[in-house]
């Protein structure tokens, strides 16, 4: 199965890009990363109402598409390994990540989501959302294979 991340903004060359290229080429096939920027000076609402429509042209046809809000269901990395495992046994081709600006994403792009994932209640800087999201992807695929990658934590109360 084919994995898409598409992102608002330019991935320049920094820790946290090296970061994500480390875990991007742990994955089999590693992701595409797609990246869309709008350059016109647009007021706030407009410029969110811009980036839906460049991140949504970006997803492939027919991809389970997965929207990265703070709005979204916090899942575990075994949840979330669950889910890509279901898409994968289905014969889904493709999983597509959509990570917006600044300003968050549209409701259009929430509408069309097969699902909304939260990183937690936490604001997170969206170039480093890239790399945390390829490092879950790379879990749930270790966890997926049975890789001892992933460990269980601690007992709740403990």
């Amino acid at each position: 199965m084919k994995t898409v991340i598409v992102a608002v903004g330019r991935f320049r060359a920094s820790a946290e890009r090296a970061l994500y290229d480390e875990y991007a080429k742990r994955l089999r096939p590693a992701p595409e990363l797609i990246e869309v920027e709008e350059k016109k000076k647009l007021a706030p609402r407009e410029r969110v109402a811009r980036e839906a429509e460049l991140l949504l042209a970006r997803v492939p046809k027919g991809a389970h598409l997965i929207a990265l809000d703070e709005t979204g269901k916090a899942m575990s990395s075994a949840v979330l390994a669950r889910h890509l495992g279901r898409q994968r046994d289905a014969g889904t081709e493709a999983v597509c990540f959509v990570i917006g600006g600044a300003d968050g994403l549209a409701a259009s792009v929430l509408e069309a989501a097969h699902a909304v994932l939260s990183l937690g209640a936490m604001t997170w800087p969206h170039m480093l959302v890239r790399t945390m999201l390829a490092e879950q992807i790379y879990r749930a695929e270790s966890i997926l294979a049975g890789h001892p990658y992933h460990r269980e934590g601690p007992p709740p109360g403990r």
